[in-house]
């Protein structure tokens, strides 16, 4: 997985009227999850630009003061009406402990069902997975040179060493639906 590091300070005082002036100074109150206690910090708000407005996924180098951590973005708090960010959490990650991730997909090949009049459908863009940071890829690659009309692939059809599947087997990612043409011609092909 890609690396993108981040700075910031640690907070002298947690609760409302601290987060509120750090967000008036265009800080973004964190917390730091994951190890045997909670570290709190302020970064600033421009920082979250790299990390939230991309399809991919990063393992995050955090210093804050002189101190480093990995760590992966775990959940986000936006402000309702200007979506500026209000304050974020972070999981620490460990060598041997998995950590549960949302990766991109990414679809390589052509399909011959969509050479014959086929359309091809994407039902997910990104795959909730589980595994140790070593062994998690910076994307999912979906061959479909193989897909004919009503063929598709499914997240149970996909088998990366190393990464569990979190989102359920049974779900679509790429399909190849028959178009109306297409199924004309099918029908007399076969008679």
């Amino acid at each position: 997985m890609k690396t993108v590091s981040l700075s910031g300070s640690l907070r002298e005082n947690v609760g409302k009227k601290d987060a509120k002036a750090l967000r008036k100074a265009e800080l973004v109150p964190c917390v730091l999850y994951g190890g045997d206690e909670q570290i709190h910090f302020a970064t600033e708000a421009k920082n979250f630009k790299k990390l939230l407005f991309t399809p991919e996924c990063f393992i995050i180098n955090i210093t804050i003061g002189d101190k480093s951590y990995n760590a992966i973005l775990q959940d986000v708090q936006y402000h309702p009406v200007t979506d500026n960010v209000l304050h974020a959490d972070f999981l620490l990650v460990k060598e041997d402990k998995p950590i549960t991730v949302v990766l991109p997909i990414a679809v390589e090949g052509s399909a011959p069902g969509v050479m014959r009049g086929g359309k091809l459908k994407q039902a997910i863009r990104k795959i909730k997975v589980s595994g140790l940071a070593k062994d998690l890829p910076e994307i999912v690659t979906v061959n479909i040179s193989n897909l004919n009309i009503l063929d598709a692939i499914r997240v149970r059809d996909l088998n990366i060493e190393g990464v569990t599947m979190v989102t359920p087997g049974y779900q679509v990612i790429v399909e190849v639906r028959a178009a109306r043409g297409a199924a004309v011609a099918a029908e007399e092909a076969e008679e």
